[in-house]
């Protein structure tokens, strides 16, 4: 732990003498979604591999930069591309670029990705607000010693989605008409292997919206760090166990490209009113 915590360090003084802004919001953009660096002023791109000790995505869809720039009144990170459990990463590691962000002071966080859905009315392209998680993956980024600098040992999660920045969403979508939204709870699996029908069900059942791989461990650290989090999942397909069909990666991937630009709309028009 006094190894990582060290990494965490020279990342940090690394970005520090690196970055021309310092950042007050991160958004990190899960599969499909990278394209949202695009729509920043003055955008000064650090490829992952620059950074000490930042891990490297191994998944094709996720292109592995920090790009940092001015969006609306907020200078803004964004991580274009995760890291994931299934990739063989632990979850420290995973959450390894919101440690570092969370210590430069990044104050908020906004938390993308792609999922499949678990409510049959939703659609693919419904872009769902999450308002809870549930975590069933077998390791927890805070496991382990507790560097008390860090936050609490035991983090409150009973609001770990800002409820303030649930109701501007709300609010937003009404303004700008955004269509085929919801809000819901998303489940964390391991993955990498897609879910049965009996699964599926079984998932439904504990109380889901929508299941995916990533996000769970970054959010726990986040509000570890003290920051205001708020969760969006594309739901890329639509799990009906009753009538099952075989789930794609190209079609995950491209359902999520094509919700892409209703994505950029929605975080821009978030961020203006906050």
């Amino acid at each position: 732990m006094e190894q990582y915590r060290q990494h965490v360090e020279e990342a940090v003084a690394f970005l520090r003498g690196k970055l021309e802004l310092t950042p007050a919001v991160v958004i990190q953009l899960g599969t499909g979604l990278g394209g949202f660096g695009e729509v920043l002023q003055n955008p000064q791109v650090i490829p992952y591999g620059e950074i000490p000790h930042f891990p490297l995505s191994t998944v094709e869809s996720h292109k592995g930069n920090l790009i940092c720039g001015r969006l609306g009144s907020f200078d803004v990170a964004v991580l274009q591309g995760r890291f994931h459990y299934y990739e063989g990463y632990s979850t420290r590691e995973v959450t390894f670029p919101i440690r570092v962000l969370s210590q430069l002071g990044v104050g908020k966080a906004i938390i993308t990705n792609a999922s499949g859905g678990l409510d049959v009315r939703f659609n693919p392209g419904t872009i769902m607000i999450m308002q809870d998680h549930i975590n069933l993956l077998p390791e927890n980024p805070l496991r382990g010693p507790h560097i008390e600098q860090w936050g609490d040992r035991f983090p409150d999660l009973s609001q770990a989605y800002s409820p303030r920045l649930l109701k501007l969403a709300e609010q937003v979508i009404t303004k700008i008409e955004l269509a085929d939204t919801a809000v819901g709870t998303y489940v964390c699996i391991p993955g990498p292997s897609l879910e049965t029908p009996a699964e599926t069900r079984y998932l439904r059942m504990i109380g889901a919206d929508a299941v995916g791989m990533s996000s769970v461990p970054e959010v726990i650290v986040a509000n570890q760090a003290g920051m205001e989090v708020m969760g969006l999942s594309v739901v890329s397909n639509v799990n009906d166990p009753d009538n099952f069909q075989p789930i794609l990666l190209e079609d995950i991937v491209q359902a999520a490209q094509d919700a892409g630009e209703r994505l950029k709309q929605l975080i821009v028009a978030l961020l203006e009113e906050i």
